[in-house]
């Protein structure tokens, strides 16, 4: 009952004018951050984050994370009706919502799209309104030692449930805590890897490496590749809805299914885009006709999308209760908090009350809102891709480079995103994942902090990491996640193997 009455404290938190406002305009724009190509959730956030630090904590962080869902609900417009996924996670989309667009079922398939979003994200939120006060209660038991075990979790689960090689997942983390070490040691001092130049003292600021990476990156990559625009009108009508809405309970189980599978992706370090591929192939692999997916099957809209917005919702749990991001616009939001004097984690919930509701209230009706605006507007949004790509990436690289300017006022982050924009750029034609450089830019500096303080506790025994249970148990979980991949091989290898 704690938690439904520090709710409703938070919806009088979120229900102000003032915040009302800035949930419809955050909406409009992740919309149209998802519509576009060029863009991205995380990067949309990281572009408008500097736009933020006047504003309160409670308000600056309902605008980002309204641009966030959507940005989820955006990405649907694009691969149902272009066959051109606005959003990684919107891959999956595609597979039957371009072949329901083709058939002429365009609103069916995005009525059905922005519905499963919104139960997704619901399920989700839910969860985090009577899981998050339990897991923070329980966190504030943590010293130094266990965080780092916490944070150990986080970068071994990126290796272990990495579907790319291992190893790509290892450099990109690597590269990412040597960035994160630039500029002056907080406990003693000295300048690390500055090279005698003096903009590097303050070392790189993860909001120009995010803003680079995923925003100029992005349109490099959108540039060599080319786009032409081609696709179905989409028209929404009350009728379309209604009768899309009859059709809906029937598949209450695959909601079920990827409701949790979402919930479980954002939990763990997945994400939305892992999340709605497996939501989709478990649809398939349990539905009664598997031969319909790929041919226009609503079901296989619905559980990606499912899967997807749950994933993303979930995925603030872990940020808000132990200061550990769940996918890479967890990320942002969580470098936001650390600008705004907040420090995520469990004190967060008795320090922080009115932000903490106030954010989860504002989830409920973000995406409620979200849900109304997208059903209204789809047509707008999707005439948006009639623009030529020549117009709209020089509107993208300015607004990426008055972003990276407002953060320090300095020309310096300017050239460096650009510079982290090419390092996007290349990544992205190596197949190398972003997500873990920039999960290791945001949690290096902390993760270090607490090593350290770990070991000056115990006069330099590694021994505290499996100091009382636990502790051990994180750490021994956090080193299985690490080497399942390898056990996975020798398990199967075994398996093979004649007796």
């Amino acid at each position: 009952m704690d938690e439904v009455q520090a709710l409703f404290q938070g919806f009088a938190v979120a229900l102000s004018p003032v915040n009302i406002g800035l949930m419809f305009l955050g909406i409009v724009l992740g919309i149209l951050i998802g519509v576009l190509p060029g863009l991205g959730g995380a990067n949309g956030v990281a572009i408008l984050l500097p736009l933020t630090f006047s504003m309160t904590p409670v308000s600056g962080i309902i605008l980002l994370s309204c641009i966030y869902w959507g940005a989820l609900f955006g990405g649907a417009i694009t691969s149902i009706l272009f066959n051109i996924p606005g959003e990684p996670w919107s891959v999956a989309t595609t597979f039957d919502g371009y072949p329901m667009a083709q058939q002429g079922q365009a609103g069916q398939a995005l009525t059905a799209a922005f519905t499963s979003s919104f139960i997704g994200a619901f399920v989700a939120v839910l969860m985090i309104t009577f899981l998050a006060p339990l897991v923070a209660r329980f966190a504030l038991k943590f010293g130094p030692p266990e965080f780092f075990a916490v944070q150990l979790l986080t970068f071994c689960s990126f290796v272990g449930m990495s579907k790319g090689a291992p190893w790509k997942t290892l450099a990109a983390m690597f590269l990412g805590f040597t960035l994160a070490a630039i500029g002056m040691d907080n406990v003693t001092g000295q300048l690390r890897l500055t090279f005698g130049f003096e903009p590097m003292m303050k070392g790189f600021d993860f909001l120009i490496a995010v803003i680079g990476l995923f925003g100029i990156g992005e349109i490099l990559l959108t540039m060599e590749e080319g786009l032409a625009f081609k696709g179905k009108d989409g028209k929404i009508n009350s009728k379309v809805v209604l009768e899309t809405w009859k059709k809906l309970p029937r598949y209450w189980l695959t909601y079920l299914r990827s409701s949790l599978v979402g919930c479980w992706m954002g939990i763990t370090p997945g994400g939305a885009t892992p999340a709605s591929f497996m939501g989709y192939g478990i649809a398939k692999r349990f539905s009664k006709t598997p031969g319909n997916f790929g041919k226009g099957d609503i079901e296989g809209v619905l559980a990606p999308e499912t899967a997807a917005h749950a994933a993303g919702t979930a995925a603030l749990l872990p940020m808000l209760t132990l200061g550990i991001p769940g996918s890479p616009t967890a990320a942002v939001l969580l470098g936001g908090l650390l600008v705004w004097g907040l420090q995520p984690g469990p004190l967060l919930f008795v320090e922080q009350k009115d932000f903490v509701w106030g954010l989860i209230a504002s989830m409920y009706l973000g995406n409620v809102v979200g849900l109304i605006v997208v059903l209204l507007t789809v047509p707008w949004f999707a005439a948006i891709l009639r623009i030529p790509f020549s117009i709209i990436a020089p509107v993208i690289l300015v607004i990426c480079a008055v972003g990276a300017y407002t953060v320090h006022s300095s020309m310096f982050d300017v050239w460096l995103m650009m510079g982290f924009g090419v390092m996007g750029y290349v990544f992205k034609k190596l197949d190398y994942p972003l997500a873990p450089l920039v999960l290791a830019l945001v949690l290096g500096d902390m993760a270090e902090n607490a090593f350290r303080q770990s070991l000056l506790g115990s006069s330099g025994s590694m021994l505290v990491f499996v100091s009382n249970p636990l502790v051990a148990s994180i750490t021994a979980l956090a080193l299985l996640m690490m080497f399942w991949p390898l056990i996975g091989a020798v398990l199967r290898r075994l398996k093979s193997s004649p007796a």
